[in-house]
């Protein structure tokens, strides 16, 4: 995973992950809202607000609750671009950052899907919040969603992996 400065719209985390399914599989399950919990670290106690059954699409808003370094918050978001089985996006209305905005990729790539994220992302504190706690926040994050979609979806010791994992 890699993260940049972008001086006029704060930080951004790109990762990358391929995975040995089609992509068709590989949508579906992002699709179920619930398994964003399957993949989310202990530690946070993200729990889903929304009443479920969820159906996702352009629009939809879900509410979540987590604890973020122990501090209890409430998340809301959006997701404002649904185009399966290719990309969605998902934006923060509120929550923990002043800028939230995650677009997930997804494709077919060597006989399985490649999953691609980029967040836009920006909070109070700026560049020392960042260098501080969110990056390394950030990192762990992605990189314990990244094994446990490996244990999941049954990546390989050969697969790609988090790409560019720094």
């Amino acid at each position: 995973m890699t993260f940049a400065r972008h001086p006029d719209r704060g930080f951004e985390l790109r990762a990358s992950l391929w995975l040995p399914r089609p992509i068709e599989e590989i949508f579906t399950f992002f699709s179920d809202a619930g398994n964003l919990d399957t993949i989310t670290p202990d530690h946070l106690r993200f729990q889903i607000l929304t009443p479920r059954p969820v159906e996702m699409r352009e629009g939809l808003v879900l509410d979540y609750r987590l604890r973020l370094r122990g501090i209890p918050l409430r998340w809301r978001s959006l997701i404002s671009r649904w185009e399966p089985p290719h990309r969605f996006v998902d934006e923060q209305l509120r929550g923990p950052y002043r800028t939230w905005i995650h677009e997930h990729t997804f494709e077919p790539c060597e006989g399985g899907t490649l999953c691609g994220d980029v967040v836009n992302y920006d909070m109070i504190g700026g560049r020392l919040a960042d260098s501080l706690l969110v990056r390394r926040d950030l990192r762990g994050i992605f990189r314990h969603r990244c094994q446990k979609l490996r244990e999941i979806l049954g990546a390989s010791d050969q697969s790609v992996g988090c790409m560019n994992d720094r």
